[in-house]
């Protein structure tokens, strides 16, 4: 699936629920249905800087495709991660870095956010944004 029809999937799922305890719910649920990331990558290198609560994020590359794991101990947070991954993972580094993330703004996530976890989910989307970037250099020599 492309990163659009990913991003849609997201929408859909979101707007069955009205009401944002539900979407919160819903949030959580995605983090905790997450594999945990192994220790060995709980690393200072792959803490995400800007996030209030602690967000570690691996990036491999498996055949051209940038494959993501992330942890968090914010529950949100966590969350939020997953979405992001669940939309950006598997993809080229081309295709993340042209991506436009839509559906944050669809699903209303930015608008029921605090400030300072809006500031963490827009470090999460640099970081990820980062990760493609080293990896396109990295093609490219």
């Amino acid at each position: 699936m492309s990163i659009n029809e990913l991003q849609d999937e997201v929408i859909a799922e979101f707007s069955d629920f009205d009401d944002w305890m539900d979407r919160y719910q819903l949030l959580i649920d995605l983090g905790n249905e997450q594999e945990p990331l192994e220790e060995k990558y709980k690393t200072e290198q792959n803490l995400i800087e800007g996030c209030q609560s602690r967000v570690w994020l691996q990036a491999d590359d498996v055949d051209g495709k940038i494959v993501f794991r992330a942890e968090s101990d914010a529950l949100i947070v966590k969350g939020i991660i997953a979405l992001l991954i669940k939309v950006l993972s598997g993809h080229t580094p081309d295709e993340i870095l042209n991506s436009d993330l839509y559906f944050i703004d669809k699903i209303g996530l930015k608008e029921h956010l605090s400030p300072t976890r809006s500031n963490g989910l827009l470090s999460m989307v640099k970081q990820i944004r980062m990760y493609a970037l080293a990896f396109k250099a990295k093609e490219g020599k």
